[in-house]
């Protein structure tokens, strides 16, 4: 029988790792790049723009993630396009990200005292000009924890994609295990792993909300 030592679980676990982070940030960056998109559209002066953002938001907070990577990844395939286990878990991450981020900001936005625009507005300023100056360096020290938080929700939620078949850090801690046999050790090693990756954003998500409202005082 084989003997595997702790440093041969680790690295393996360590390479699937690299994975887990890469969708990580695809899927936070395309997220934040379509709920910016979705910002904007919520607070739209047209009703079926909203009403679009709005039902988009609902669809996707109001079903299981796990459902969307089945239907990403299994459901085209009923229509005879293949899709990449990493392709169809990027996509369903990035339209799942993105409701959330999209209503988190929306709520930022919103928080903004109306005194705010009406005070911009009286300074011929356009909508544009309105987000860009005035509101949203505002709505930044309001979205900093809530975004940080739902970034360390991504990195969990990257476990999921094992159900497509994608190889990233749990999915790798189940295959190590079958082949070692110490499920104790291993798991244990993976919520360490996951440990190390989420504690530092939500210590950065506290020093930069602290830098933010100094520099907002002194502002």
């Amino acid at each position: 029988m084989i003997e595997f030592t702790i440093w041969d679980i680790l690295r393996n676990l360590l390479l699937a790792t690299r994975w887990t982070i890469l969708l990580s940030l695809v899927s936070f960056v395309g997220g934040g790049l379509v709920g910016l998109v979705l910002l904007f559209l919520r607070i739209s002066k047209r009703k079926w723009l909203r009403a679009l953002a709005k039902y988009y938001i609902e669809l996707f907070q109001g079903t299981p993630l796990l459902m969307q990577l089945f239907i990403a990844f299994f459901g085209l395939g009923l229509f005879g396009i293949d899709v990449p286990a990493w392709l169809a878990a990027g996509l369903a991450l990035i339209l799942w990200s993105a409701a959330f981020l999209g209503e988190i900001w929306r709520g930022c936005v919103e928080a903004i005292a109306k005194g705010q625009w009406e005070a911009s507005a009286s300074l011929a300023m356009s909508r544009l000009q309105q987000m860009r100056y005035v509101i949203l360096p505002q709505a930044m020290r309001i979205a900093v924890p809530p975004t940080v938080g739902f970034s360390v929700q991504v990195i969990k939620g990257t476990a999921l994609t094992s159900i497509i078949g994608f190889v990233e850090l749990s999915k790798a801690g189940t295959v190590v295990t079958n082949a070692t046999f110490q499920p104790f050790t291993v798991y244990g090693l993976v919520a360490l792993i996951y440990f190390a990756l989420c504690w530092p954003l939500s210590k950065s998500s506290q020093i930069l909300e602290r830098k933010l409202n100094v520099a907002h005082r002194n502002h």
